[in-house]
């Protein structure tokens, strides 16, 4: 739930633990960081607020206390985790929200980071001339950015379970072949005595390959998995699925299809939206074992993988 997520998240990373961690250094070498790293009129407008320069502008001496705060500093100037860290050559300061800690490149680079940080932030204060702020509207305005943020983390993981899900219905498919399945990767032997890979991979979501000896693998299938139960965003979705296929086409691959996790899907515009894509499949269907895109499913997993049909149990004939 977002209420526990955002729990979690102030203790070690926003405002509150800036207030805790701030009490516990020393006061004046901080004050002499911020002089350092803010110009006099920047402090003096804070100050006008009753509020301490680091409310707003970040140091090298808060953020070695605490690396999680930078999560403070970003979200309160309105940066998503992607915009700050995609392309920005920020990536190495990264780890400090994740686990807490600051690698040697970043180590290296905190001061430039704070220099950084606190040019946005004294910009920021200047748009401002005409609000009030105090310490609940800077913490207000983090938390602003912090939402879409967990709305993100909830999303990824939906998208994990429905790879999951997927996986593990292709597994039981194939169950009668007795695959040999270590984690997220399962190998087993077709009716021809061929080796064949069934993965959960980064890109597509799922593949399946026949594994020949001293060839190159002969792609099967590739498989993305939407679980989003968004409709206003499925269009977007597809379109994310398309890039996928298109690597999958250029690796061979020649049956790429797209699940999505929607009640409604318009065949024709979800074709133009993904042309690579040969099959679309829904997500509830195909979790019905009754529904005829699962038998359809389940049917074409056996015959790309070329294993043997599960045979049906005999009837015993009654004795008279």
């Amino acid at each position: 739930m977002f209420a526990h997520r955002l729990v979690e998240l102030q203790k070690p990373h926003l405002q509150s633990a800036l207030l805790k961690t701030v009490a516990s250094l020393n006061i004046a070498e901080l004050d002499k960081q911020l002089a350092a790293v803010m110009p006099a009129a920047a402090l003096q407008k804070l100050a006008s607020f009753g509020l301490r320069g680091e409310a707003l502008f970040m140091t090298p001496m808060v953020l070695l206390a605490r690396p999680t705060l930078l999560t403070y500093y970003r979200t309160l100037l309105g940066y998503s985790q992607k915009e700050f860290y995609t392309g920005t050559g920020l990536g190495i300061f990264k780890r400090a929200e994740d686990i807490g800690e600051l690698g040697v490149r970043a180590l290296a680079q905190t001061s430039k980071l704070c220099e950084l940080m606190g040019l946005h932030a004294w910009h920021f204060l200047q748009g401002m001339d005409n609000l009030t702020i105090d310490q609940q509207f800077l913490n207000e305005l983090s938390l602003l950015s912090i939402g879409p943020q967990l709305r993100g983390g909830r999303n990824n993981e939906r998208g994990e379970a429905g790879i999951e899900e997927i996986y593990q219905l292709i597994l039981k498919a194939v169950a009668h072949a007795r695959p040999v399945v270590s984690g997220r990767k399962a190998m087993l032997h077709n009716a021809a005595g061929r080796l064949v890979a069934i993965e959960v991979a980064a890109d597509p979501d799922i593949v399946i390959l026949e594994k020949t000896s001293g060839h190159a693998d002969r792609p099967l299938v590739a498989i993305e998995v939407k679980a989003g139960t968004d409709v206003s965003n499925i269009h977007n979705r597809i379109g994310e699925a398309e890039k996928s296929h298109l690597k999958a086409k250029a690796s061979k691959f020649t049956e790429c299809w797209t699940i999505v996790n929607v009640a409604r899907l318009e065949p024709v515009v979800a074709s133009r939206q993904s042309p690579t894509t040969n099959r679309f499949f829904k997500f509830s269907e195909l979790m019905d074992t009754t529904s005829t895109a699962h038998i359809d499913f389940v049917a074409s997993i056996v015959a790309l993988t070329g294993i043997k049909t599960k045979s049906k149990p005999k009837l015993r004939s009654k004795k008279i």
